[in-house]
This record gives C-alpha cells, structure tokens and sequence, in this order.
C-alpha cells in the first residue's frame, strides 16, 4: 500500500450502539463540515482499522469529515511527511498517534502556526499538541499488566517487554511503570534483557520472540505493549508448544487473540476500545472547534466525565478492558 494512501474505511457506525449514544438529538450544523485527518502508526494495522469506524462515527455526529492515513512501514519520519501533506491541504483538524513525539514536535508546530487543532492520543508528552485523549492511566496500565504477568510466572523468572518502537511514548510509559511494579514487588521476577522493539507488527514480534527463545533459553514471561506483539509471541508459543512454559500477557484485540487464549498461548490481554478512542479524538475535536472549556469533571461524549491536566492539556477517562477465557467470547460479539 502507497505510503500516503488515505484508508477510508466502509459502513460507518450508528452512533447509538457501540458507544452507548449520546443523549439527545444529534446537533444541527447549518455550516459546511469540519476536515479532520487522523495520521496513525502505521496502515492496515486491525487495532487502527477499528479506531476509524469510532473517527467515521463521530464524525457523521459532530459535523466533521474525517479520514484516517498512516505509514506502510512504523516510521516517525513518514508521520512528519504525512503531517505536513495535511499542512498543504489545509485541513482543520490533525489527528495523531505519534511514534516518537520528538520527531514529530517539528511537524505538529508547523500545523499549529498554520491555524491547524492537532488532538493527540498515546501523546501526552507531544509539545504544541490541542489536546491529548487518553483512555487510561499509562501508571495503571502498565502496573495492571504486570500484576498479571507475575501471576502467570508465578511471581519468579525471567521476563522480557515488547514495545512498539523504543521511541512510542505510551508503550515505554507503560513499560516504564510495569517495570518499576516488578522490581517494587517481585524481587524474584527480572528481565533477561531491555525491552523489544517490534510489537507493532505481527511479523515483527514473531522474529522478535523466535530470537528470545533462542538467546534467553529462561524466560518464563512475555509483557507486549503493542497489540500485535502478543499475536505474534503467542503463534510462536503455540507452535513449540510452550504454553504451559511461557506467559504472554499484554494489550491485544479480542478477535485477534481469542483462538491463542482459549488455546493458553496469551493468558491475559487488556485494551481500551480503539472505537471509542476514536470517537473521543472527534468529540474533543468538536469541543475544540467550538470553544468549548474542557476541565474536570467535562463530559466527553460516550466516555464519561474527565480528570483534565489543563497545563499539559491532557484529557483523560478511565476505559480499560480484561481479556481472558472468560471474557473475550463477549468482547468478540461486541465487535472487539
């Protein structure tokens, strides 16, 4: 797929069902739509995929045209080219889900000098960012990863992180805390090595993991922070047939994962819903365009009241989701 190809994702949402609705008519807007272009991680990623339908939900909502681009490869260099094309085309609204918010700090400045609202998610630490969406806690997420991981390992042996990018600002966030968790409260547990790049990818963390194994012959834990990390640790796993040997805990979709754990190659996955991120994103957005003061305690459309860090300009609500045997059956009817 061209590297700057716009993925419009078909058959949008009825606001209603997925995200509980939003009481009270949807608002007339008698002026002509908003343009918001969202510019992800990478393209063709499933957890992006159902992200958009939550941007394409909204956006029918809000009154803004949304569409939603990202690199064919995990590149910050491409988010910056992708950001400026958006730049060029004067869109009213950038979306972002940054892969390293250095990289990408020159860009977001110059949409910003350019009278462009850049509303961020997994960016709270992007400098010039509108506002930055959060559906958890990255010190709760990453502790709530560990605590599982440990239990799984029996709380002794060797363990290794994956992350996205060892730039991605919300994956080392929460590796950071999962880390810190372990070397707090399970003196026996350590890692075998620094974290992984690579858990963006399936292919990526299958070669990831297939090394491990090789090198670090111990480990008994594997903690992704990307959703395809464990897809691809989890295949590998299953194949040795080493499920009862090595845990793979970590953020996941459902319908991705749901044959590896029933199968007991993943024992447990957390996510936020990508829907709701992206609707959020537009929601804030909307907020953003009109004026609208956001504080704590401000309502976000379909995610509740939220705890706001008004000098970092960072929105954040509570989301998150448990995947195990005895949840994911459900949280794949619901279309997770």
């Amino acid at each position: 797929m061209d590297r700057r190809t716009t993925l419009k994702m078909l058959g949008g949402l009825a606001v209603a069902a997925p995200f509980g609705g939003i009481r009270g008519a949807a608002p007339a807007f008698a002026a002509a739509p908003k343009t918001m272009a969202t510019v992800v991680k990478a393209a063709g990623v499933p957890w992006f995929n159902i992200l958009n339908q939550g941007l394409e939900a909204a956006g029918k909502q809000f009154n803004i045209t949304t569409t939603m681009v990202g690199p064919a490869q995990v590149d910050p260099a491409q988010q910056v080219k992708l950001i400026d094309d958006l730049i060029a085309k004067k869109v009213d609204v950038i979306g972002l889900v940054p892969l390293d918010v250095k990289v990408t700090a020159q860009a977001v400045k110059r949409a910003r000098d350019a009278g462009i609202l850049v509303i961020t998610q997994e960016g709270e630490n992007q400098d010039g960012k509108t506002w930055d969406l959060e559906l958890i806690s990255p010190k709760n997420y990453g502790e709530m990863q560990m605590k599982a991981l440990a239990r799984e390992m029996g709380e002794e042996g060797e363990y290794v992180v994956y992350v996205g990018t060892l730039t991605t600002p919300g994956h080392n966030q929460w590796a950071d805390a999962a880390i810190a968790y372990q070397k707090a409260h399970y003196p026996k547990m350590k890692m075998a090595a620094d974290r992984f790049p690579g858990a963006d990818l399936i292919d990526d963390s299958t070669r990831v993991t297939q090394q491990v194994l090789q090198t670090y012959p111990e480990v008994r834990g594997i903690l992704s922070m990307g959703s395809n990390g464990p897809i691809g640790a989890g295949n590998v796993i299953r194949q040795r047939r080493l499920e009862k040997k090595v845990a793979v805990v970590g953020t996941l979709i459902p319908a991705q994962a749901q044959a590896l754990i029933m199968g007991g190659a993943i024992r447990e996955g957390f996510l936020w819903n990508p829907k709701d991120a992206g609707y959020g994103m537009v929601a804030v957005a909307r907020m953003a365009l009109d004026g609208t003061p956001i504080k704590t305690g401000t309502e976000i459309p379909t995610l509740g009241p939220a705890t706001v860090d008004e000098a970092n300009r960072v929105i954040q609500v509570d989301r998150v989701l448990t995947i195990n045997k005895n949840t994911v059956g459900d949280l794949v009817k619901q279309g997770l």
